[in-house]
């Protein structure tokens, strides 16, 4: 996608943060006698969406902070849709992750959530049909739902759009 097409969920950390509003949180966790004593929960929201995601599981504030980030990324590329333009062509960033027909990320892996917005992406402009989507990304269907599997928010997602076409859900 051009950059100036470019999800929101495939940003630079730098600009996303521009967009966004956050604040540190003092929540239950882990942190034995330190528990609610310090703000270490991070809460951050994407303005312009209204997308949210939080994180509070760790004891440092930096490790809250990078996983609430990642969370929102998720939470972008699973909630705001871009249009695919005519002559697509799939993103460089998902060219170097799909080989031979097949994706390979890791779903905690920094990319993860702008392949995921991409492939949603392509999916909604294609109806919902993993073949065609596939087609589109240079992968194959088993593994463009493979792909999806690894967040399954994504596959009910998908399969939420199918069922509104009529067509039989992913497994």
């Amino acid at each position: 996608m051009p950059s100036s097409q470019q999800h929101p969920a495939a940003w630079p950390i730098e600009k996303l943060l521009a967009e966004c509003q956050s604040r540190r949180l003092r929540r239950s966790g882990p942190g034995g006698q330190h528990r609610n004593k310090v703000e270490t929960a991070w809460w951050i929201c994407h303005a312009p969406t209204g997308v949210t995601a939080e994180a509070n599981e760790r004891r440092s504030q930096a490790e809250n902070r990078r996983q609430a980030l990642f969370r929102l990324r998720v939470n972008l590329a699973l909630e705001v849709r871009q249009p695919i333009p005519a002559g697509y062509q799939p993103s460089p960033l998902w060219q170097s992750r799909c080989s031979s027909g097949r994706v390979s990320v890791n779903p905690e892996h920094e990319d993860f959530p702008a392949l995921l917005a991409e492939a949603l992406d392509v999916l909604a402009a294609s109806g919902a049909e993993p073949k065609l989507a596939a087609e589109t990304l240079g992968c194959t269907a088993s593994q463009l739902v493979k792909f999806l599997k690894k967040e399954l928010r994504a596959l009910a997602l998908v399969n939420t759009w199918r069922k509104a076409g009529g067509l039989h859900p992913l497994q």
